[in-house]
């Protein structure tokens, strides 16, 4: 009896040691249990391949439209530059150079490979700092407000901190709209007009009466 039971149990752990074992499918690189390998195989070397990009296995027959979804190079509607799908939303917010930022002087938008000039001509603007009186310029003004101790400079006389801001020229006087000068350039001229039309109109008579 005790015989009998130790076969029985022998055999089980056999089975149970049979079920643990497994291989390696030639096909898809899994680990496969060895009862099963067979059927796995010929399964999965009739309908599974392998990505050549990715190495994933997608069922044969969406295997190309695996690749124009995942992996086929795509444009870039900004800069027409080509690369992969999934790389393509990093480009566009990161790397792109006609992606849309903005001026940190002025917060105007335009392309990023615009930048780097755009802020070198708007941060050299100046702006007026109301705690000392002094010009600015925009890419100073930062460091010179962590500064400031808003005591204004009228000792310094003229500077080139102090000027008005570009682009404004300072007020220059009017000239004289009525000078004798030009009152007797006016009475000159006219009295030309004046000389020069008595003598047609006279010119003008003398014919007639001739006629």
């Amino acid at each position: 009896m005790c015989r009998r039971i130790g076969r029985i149990l022998s055999c089980v752990a056999m089975a149970v040691v049979s079920d643990d074992t497994t291989r390696i499918c030639s096909h898809c690189e899994r680990s496969i249990p060895s009862s099963n390998i067979d059927l796995h195989y010929a399964h999965c070397s009739r309908n599974l391949e392998k990505c050549k990009v990715c190495g994933d296995m997608v069922p044969k027959r969406h295997a190309e439209e695996h690749f124009l979804n995942t992996h086929a190079p795509v444009s870039c509607s900004l800069c027409s530059e080509m690369m992969e799908r999934d790389i393509l939303a990093v480009h566009r917010g990161e790397n792109c150079p006609q992606r849309i930022v903005t001026c940190e002087f002025c917060e105007f938008p335009l392309p990023a490979i615009d930048l780097a000039e755009h802020q070198e001509v708007c941060g050299s603007r100046t702006e007026l700092c109301h705690l000392c009186n002094r010009y600015i310029r925009l890419r100073e003004r930062y460091n010179h407000d962590r500064r400031c101790e808003g005591i204004p400079d009228h000792s310094a006389g003229p500077s080139s901190n102090v000027r008005p801001p570009q682009g404004e020229r300072p007020p220059q006087g009017r000239p004289n709209e009525f000078s004798p000068r030009r009152i007797l350039f006016t009475i000159a001229i006219t009295g030309i007009a004046v000389l020069l039309g008595s003598l047609f109109f006279q010119k003008k008579m003398e014919n007639n009466q001739v006629h």
